[in-house]
């Protein structure tokens, strides 16, 4: 669920994020004044870790895709900015359990939460967001936005728990990685296509393209992050990385890679991935090297992209849609 970036992404998205700010910066600033209303407490030790959390916050790429779909198919409206408040405060909650799942020390360059506090301190945040976040839902005045939410919600937390139990599981189909993601990452970000496109009054089927926008955009964006988990550098992501590995998940470039080595290969590589080291990356690299299976992860990651970007044929031609198929590129391009 969490995104992360390469050394060279800022000089990829300068220009993406300079267009987002002349489409909808106010609109983003009027949602993050949402969210921070929303948040405030008068409880020190709250509002401690919340000023802690907005240090290693991301380009809020959930809040500005639901704004951008609405000004897509038809315009952004109050509801809109309260609801890109509630996508990140979710989105953020999430952030926080995964940092205590995956025991990660740092996200932007900033130690966690459980780092800088205790994993108690994490899941109870988490936890804070998260009722936060259906609280300020339910103040919109009909009940659609917060059914949604929940609904999406509640996948995503399934996506969670199959990822645990799949945990070491080297037999994973891509079938099923690919269902995990969908409900852990892409729910999400298809959430946030729904409700911009659902809440700018456009028609079903519109907003129904505009959620297949969002869906194929989070699960390519997965693909990428778990490429960077694999090969990225923890210096330039600012980000502890390599958790996959250490926690047995097997995501897609490692599926490709075990289906398609040899059969001696294909058994060494299972001993280093169930008894992990530091250094288990780095001795994974010449089986990379010698597969297609970085080359099949960017075409399916690429596809994808693709296919988000096909949706957007249902909107007139304006920045916003302009940016929205950007975005789609940009999501694969950091990485491979």
């Amino acid at each position: 669920m969490s995104e992360r970036s390469t050394g060279d992404t800022g000089s990829k998205s300068a220009p993406i994020l300079a267009l987002v700010e002349e489409t909808i910066g106010r609109e983003l600033l009027d949602a993050e004044q949402i969210l921070i209303e929303e948040l405030s407490s008068s409880n020190p030790y709250v509002s401690d870790v919340l000023q802690h959390i907005t240090r290693f916050r991301g380009k809020r790429l959930r809040p500005i895709l639901l704004l951008l779909t609405a000004q897509a198919a038809g315009g952004i409206r109050h509801e809109h900015k309260v609801l890109a408040a509630v996508v990140e405060m979710i989105h953020l909650a999430t952030l926080v359990h995964d940092d205590v799942l995956d025991d990660a020390e740092t996200r932007r360059h900033v130690a966690t939460v459980n780092a800088r506090w205790n994993n108690e301190t994490s899941v109870l945040f988490g936890d804070y967001l998260f009722t936060h976040s259906f609280h300020l839902a339910s103040s919109l005045e009909t009940t659609y936005g917060c059914r949604m939410i929940g609904r999406a919600t509640n996948i995503v937390c399934e996506g969670e728990l199959s990822q645990i139990k799949e945990r070491g599981n080297l037999d994973l189909s891509e079938e099923a990685y690919f269902r995990i993601i969908d409900g852990k990452t892409a729910e999400l970000t298809a959430l946030c296509g729904q409700l911009g496109a659902h809440y700018a009054g456009a028609e079903l089927a519109v907003v129904e393209a505009l959620e297949r926008y969002g869906r194929y955009l989070g699960l390519a964006f997965q693909i990428a992050d778990d490429v960077l988990d694999l090969l990225g550098n923890e210096r330039k992501t600012g980000k502890t990385l390599g958790s996959d590995i250490e926690k047995q998940k097997l995501t897609l470039p490692l599926i490709r890679l075990l289906n398609r080595a040899s059969e001696a290969d294909a058994n060494a590589i299972r001993q280093l991935l169930l008894h992990p080291e530091e250094n288990t990356r780095e001795k994974l690299a010449p089986y990379f090297a010698n597969s297609d299976a970085l080359a099949y992860t960017q075409q399916r990651a690429q596809r994808l992209a693709q296919d988000a970007r096909q949706q957007l044929d249902v909107l007139p031609a304006t920045r916003a849609r302009r940016i929205l198929a950007e975005i789609a590129d940009f999501a694969v391009q950091r990485t491979f």
